[in-house]
């Protein structure tokens, strides 16, 4: 069974870190392109990081460049997303995602919450 499992949400104060989780079975992991997406309350949901391997390339958005970091471990089959200097606009739900040309896979996602 496919999982993808993001944990390490919660509630920050503005300028405040937060690192995600999410770890994948079911598929091979080293093959995918993971991603971290998220969704604020009325807006689309939008790309925000993805990395193609450890050690492989990394995008950003470019409201978090500098400030998030995509990194994964092939080895524990787990993608991460460190987030640094959170601001309000940060609120969102978070969902990992995993890509291949043949399968496209969503976790539940985890809810950052960045206020005062």
């Amino acid at each position: 069974q496919v999982q993808l499992v993001e944990s390490g949400g919660g509630l920050v104060q503005p300028g405040g870190s937060l690192k995600l989780s999410c770890a994948a079975s079911g598929f091979t992991f080293r093959s995918a392109v993971m991603s971290w997406y998220r969704q604020a309350p009325g807006k689309a949901r939008e790309l925000v990081a993805t990395g193609t391997s450890a050690s492989g390339s990394t995008k950003y958005a470019d409201s978090v460049k500098g400030r998030f970091t995509i990194s994964r471990d092939n080895v524990k089959n787990t993608v991460y997303l460190q987030m640094n200097s959170l601001k309000s606009e940060d609120t969102a739900v978070y969902y990992c995602n995993a890509k291949t040309v043949w399968y496209d896979y969503w976790g539940q996602g985890t809810q950052v919450t960045v206020s005062s």
